[in-house]
């Protein structure tokens, strides 16, 4: 498989998760390099991790929501809910996450992240 075709794999996973295609531009003033960041964390991300077969879907959600949240990496956060939600997750299980994640992780950072939370709740009534 050559780099071209794992990085579409990548792009091809990432849509299938998200829901919609996963599109990462250079921002404003970033060398061309930069998108070597993008393919490289793409095909690491979507290629790579998330179709291995030791845990299931749902156990990778849960984790990349959790993760996400502790760090405090809302945009991330945002699209991990998104993947967990279109995979089958519920808004109930994820708010588990956050009881859980309040009592290991601190107060502060589970209501600081849950507030991404709400907004994507909101995006899917």
């Amino acid at each position: 498989m050559t780099d071209q075709d794992a990085y579409q794999r990548a792009l091809d996973n990432a849509e299938r998760l998200l829901g919609q295609p996963l599109v990462l531009p250079l921002g404003e003033g970033e060398p061309p390099v930069g998108q070597d960041f993008r393919r490289l964390a793409t095909v690491q991300t979507f290629g790579e991790a998330w179709p291995r077969e030791g845990l299931d879907l749902r156990s990778r959600c849960l984790v990349s929501v959790a993760v996400a949240a502790t760090l405090g990496t809302h945009e991330p956060l945002r699209g991990q809910l998104r993947i967990a939600l279109s995979s089958g997750v519920t808004k109930e299980e994820i708010v588990e996450v956050f009881i859980h994640l309040a009592a290991y992780a601190g107060a502060a950072r589970a209501f600081d992240s849950y507030q991404v939370v709400g907004a994507v709740f909101a995006e899917r009534p």
